[in-house]
């Protein structure tokens, strides 16, 4: 990975500098991470060890599960070992690695969540040609390309990013490796180059929410013609935790990647990448798992098969 600049580490953002409040932050990382891990555990779990939950919904559900477990697994354990270790250092190569996978799962599951708000509108709107349009084959189809979109789009920003060369310093004002604070760092005008590959990913970022809402709007228009009041609310109940969750990610996301450098802060930039980085990956088990019977009867059946021995 060529780069020119004779930066080994980075220095990621100190969220205190009293050991009392490093520790409480790693107390509350922790919480967040073992919340994550617990609620997409239990998700996977159950749709893979139940046989009726093996449709094509519930295995996109398993893929989002996956990807958050991710997601998350890229940023919160660093952030936690430099709260523990009162350091803030991190690799050339950590960070490089760091920016990839982060952006390889983030990118793959926002097209994960394309292809579920698809799912649903098949099975809501045209329910009939759902077993021809979602078989297994497309099902696998359609994730291979999530996943598969997610890693060239993850290869395309770090070979931009980190082919720069870096001469304003180390320290990336961010608790992860987020590339528009290592673009702060470059001494280059090729730096262009990356901010053109980030609008254009923003903007199939975009096409893809346009999708969803759309999506939505068509199955909100089949519910209201439901004549049974409880499947309007079912429905409803449903799919608008799906569509906030959705439109808070790419929001944030897009805000903290393309908002312009006049108006960025420690604290705003701190928050805008919580938001999308940290919270959809522990929302994500709630919204998808609260409102589903059959996915609550399966966890209920798998923690009594863990709690009897069976």
């Amino acid at each position: 990975m060529p780069n020119s600049s004779s930066v080994s580490e980075f220095l990621l953002l100190a969220f205190a500098d009293t050991r009392e409040l490093q520790l409480l932050h790693f107390a509350l990382f922790l919480g967040i991470y073992l919340a994550a891990l617990l609620g997409n555990g239990l998700i996977l779990s159950a749709v893979a060890c139940h046989h009726r939950l093996h449709t094509p919904m519930y295995f996109f559900l398993l893929n989002l599960a996956l990807l958050d477990l991710g997601c998350i697994s890229t940023t919160l354990p660093k952030a936690m070992a430099n709260a523990l270790w009162d350091t803030r250092a991190i690799s050339y190569q950590g960070c490089a690695a760091q920016v990839f996978f982060f952006l390889f799962f983030i990118s793959a599951e926002y097209y994960n969540l394309t292809i579920m708000a698809y799912d649903r509108y098949v099975a809501i709107c045209k329910p009939l040609h759902y077993g021809s349009l979602l078989g297994s084959r497309a099902c696998a189809q359609m994730a291979a390309a999530a996943w598969g979109s997610g890693f060239l789009n993850a290869v395309l920003h770090m070979a931009n990013t980190f082919s720069l060369p870096l001469c304003q310093g180390n320290a990336v004002d961010q608790f992860f490796c987020e590339i528009p604070h290592i673009l702060k760092l470059s001494c280059s005008d090729a730096y262009l180059r990356e901010v053109a590959a980030l609008v254009f990913s923003a903007s199939l970022a975009f096409g893809c929410f346009v999708f969803i809402v759309l999506s939505y709007v068509q199955i909100f228009r089949a519910v209201l013609r439901m004549p049974s009041e409880q499947g309007q609310h079912k429905a409803f109940s449903t799919c608008l935790p799906h569509l906030a969750v959705v439109s808070l990610f790419v929001s944030t996301a897009m805000f903290a990647y393309l908002k312009p450098p006049s108006i960025s802060s420690p604290s705003l930039d701190l928050v805008m990448a919580v938001l999308y980085s940290v919270v959809p990956p522990v929302l994500n088990p709630l919204i998808y798992s609260m409102r589903n019977q059959e996915l609550k009867e399966a966890l209920w059946k798998l923690m009594f098969r863990c709690v009897s021995g069976e």
